[in-house]
C-alpha cells in the first residue's frame, strides 16, 4: 500500500484538456464514492481548481485504476495519459506540500490555493473517503505552508489569477475608468475581480449570475448592477470588458451571441477574459473580429513580472518544503515499524477476551473453578504461541536462522529451548 498523487496542471497540460477532467463542487462527492470503490483504493481525496485536477490517493496498484477513471470523467479525455504526472510516497508527500503552500501554481505564492486544498481535505473528510494517512498528509501540509508564508516572504504582495488579469485590462486598449466591466459569475474570482476592479477605478460594474441574490450580494458591496444570467444577452453590448468565471460545464458566451453584441457596438472592440475551467467562453469567439479573448493559460506571460520577484522567498520556502516532507517521512517510518507491536498487542488482547469470556461462562454454569483456571491458563497460552510456533518451525525446515536469533532475543529460555529441542517441547501443547 502506497501514497499516490496522479493529475495534471497548467503546466502539463493546455485548458481545453484540463476543463474536460474538471469537477464543481456538486460533482466531488460523486466522483470520491467512485473512485473509493476501485479496488486497489483505500483513501483518496480529489483537488480540483482552475489550474490543476490531482488525486490523492493511499492504493495498491501504483495508481493506474486511478488513471484510467481519470482519464474518463467527468468528461473522455483519452489523451490524458501524455499530460499526467504521478508521485509516490516522498515525492507526493513533497507535490502536496509545494501545491499548498503556492509553489506550484500559475502565480508564485498565491494564497487561494490553500484554501482550495482545504475544501479538497474537507471533502473527503465529508464523503467518508479520508483516512488516518491521507487526514494526517493534508494537516501536515497546512502546517507547512502557514510555516512557509510566516518565515518567508513567499506571500508578501499576493497577487490571484483575478487581479492579474485586471491587470491585463489596464494594459490592454481599454481605459478602466471609461469601460464598462461585465462580471459573468459570483464565486471567489469574481469577488477579488470586483476588488480590483474597483480600486482601479472602474467606470461601471454590471454583475451577471444565474443565482440572482447572489449576484445582488456582489453588486451591493461593490457598488454594481446585479443582472440574471437570462438577460446576458441584453446587456452584452454594453460590455467593453468582459471577465467571466463560472462553474458550469457549458460555456455561456457563443460566438453568435458575442457577434450580435458587436454589431450593437458598432464593432468597438471588446476583451474577454474568461477565468473558468471549463471554459465560459467559446474558443471559435477569437476568431471574431473586433474581439480579444484570453483565457487563463494567456495569464502566464502577465505574471512573468511577480513569478521573478517572488523566486527569492521561493528558494527559502522549497528549504522548508524540504524539510517537512523529511519529517513527514520519518513520521511514517515510525509508524510502520510500530505496526507489528500493534498488530501483536491486538491479538493478544482479543485471545485474552475470547477466552475470558468462555471462562466466565463456565462459572456461570458451575463448572469447578480450579477447572476453569486451568482452562483458561491452557486455552491462552495456547492461543498466544500457535503463530509464532509455526513461524518457528518453519524457520527451522528452511534454514532460516533469522527468527530463531530473534526469538533468543526475545525469549531466551524459549531460544534455548528451541535450539536443543528442534521444537518437540516447544510443539508439544500446540492445538
Amino acid at each position: 500500500m502506497s501514497l499516490f498523487v496522479l493529475g495534471i496542471n497548467h503546466q502539463t497540460a493546455p485548458v481545453s484538456l484540463r476543463e474536460r477532467v474538471a469537477f464543481s463542487g456538486d460533482a466531488v462527492a460523486s466522483a470520491l464514492a467512485a473512485l473509493r470503490a476501485l479496488a486497489p483504493v483505500r483513501e483518496v481525496a480529489l483537488l480540483s481548481t482552475c489550474n490543476r485536477t490531482e488525486l490523492y490517493a493511499v492504493a495498491e496498484d501504483g495508481g493506474d485504476a486511478l488513471a484510467q477513471w481519470l482519464a474518463t470523467h467527468p468528461d473522455d479525455a483519452g489523451d490524458l495519459h501524455a499530460y499526467l504526472y504521478r508521485h509516490r510516497d516522498a515525492d507526493a508527500v513533497r507535490h502536496l506540500f509545494r501545491v499548498a503552500t503556492g509553489l506550484d501554481s500559475l502565480v508564485l505564492g498565491e494564497p487561494q490555493i490553500l484554501g482550495q486544498v482545504k475544501d479538497a481535505w474537507a471533502s473527503a473528510r465529508a464523503a467518508g473517503t479520508l483516512g488516518s494517512q491521507l487526514d494526517r498528509l493534508f494537516q501536515q501540509a497546512f502546517s507547512t505552508a502557514k510555516r512557509a508564508r510566516t518565515d518567508t516572504r513567499i506571500g508578501a504582495n499576493p497577487v490571484s489569477v483575478a487581479s492579474a488579469a485586471v491587470r491585463l485590462a489596464q494594459e490592454s486598449f481599454a481605459r478602466l475608468d471609461d469601460s464598462t466591466v461585465l462580471l459573468i459569475g459570483a464565486g471567489e474570482t469574481v469577488e477579488l475581480a470586483a476588488r480590483h476592479l474597483v480600486q482601479a477605478k472602474a467606470k461601471r460594474l454590471l454583475i451577471a449570475n444565474r443565482t440572482l441574490a447572489h449576484a445582488q450580494d456582489l453588486a451591493t458591496r461593490h457598488g454594481g448592477v446585479a443582472l440574471p444570467l437570462s438577460e446576458l444577452d441584453r446587456h452584452l453590448g454594453e460590455a467593453d470588458i468582459v471577465l467571466s468565471a463560472t462553474a458550469s460545464r457549458e460555456p455561456v458566451l457563443r460566438k453568435p451571441q458575442v457577434a450580435a453584441a458587436l454589431a450593437t457596438r458598432k464593432h468597438r472592440p471588446m476583451l474577454l477574459l474568461d477565468l473558468a475551467v471549463p471554459r465560459d467562453i467559446a474558443a471559435d469567439v477569437a476568431e471574431l473580429k473586433d474581439v480579444f479573448l484570453y483565457t487563463v493559460d494567456d495569464l502566464e506571460r502577465s505574471i512573468e513580472d511577480n513569478r521573478r520577484g517572488r523566486r527569492e522567498a521561493a528558494t527559502e520556502a522549497e528549504a522548508i518544503v524540504d524539510l517537512q516532507v523529511a519529517r513527514f517521512v520519518e513520521t511514517l517510518a515510525a509508524s510502520t515499524r510500530t505496526a507489528p507491536i500493534k498488530r501483536l498487542r491486538d491479538h493478544g488482547q482479543a485471545a485474552r477476551e475470547e477466552v475470558l469470556a468462555k471462562a466466565r461462562q463456565q462459572l456461570q454454569s458451575g463448572q469447578d473453578p480450579a477447572e476453569v483456571l486451568n482452562f483458561l491458563a491452557h486455552t491462552l497460552t495456547n492461543r498466544l504461541l500457535h503463530a509464532p510456533t509455526i513461524a518457528l518451525r518453519e524457520a527451522a525446515l528452511t534454514g532460516n536462522p533469522e527468527l530463531a536469533r530473534a526469538a533468543d532475543k526475545m525469549f531466551p529460555a524459549v531460544g534455548l529451548e528451541i535450539r536443543d529441542s528442534g521444537f518437540e517441547k516447544a510443539d508439544a501443547d500446540e492445538p
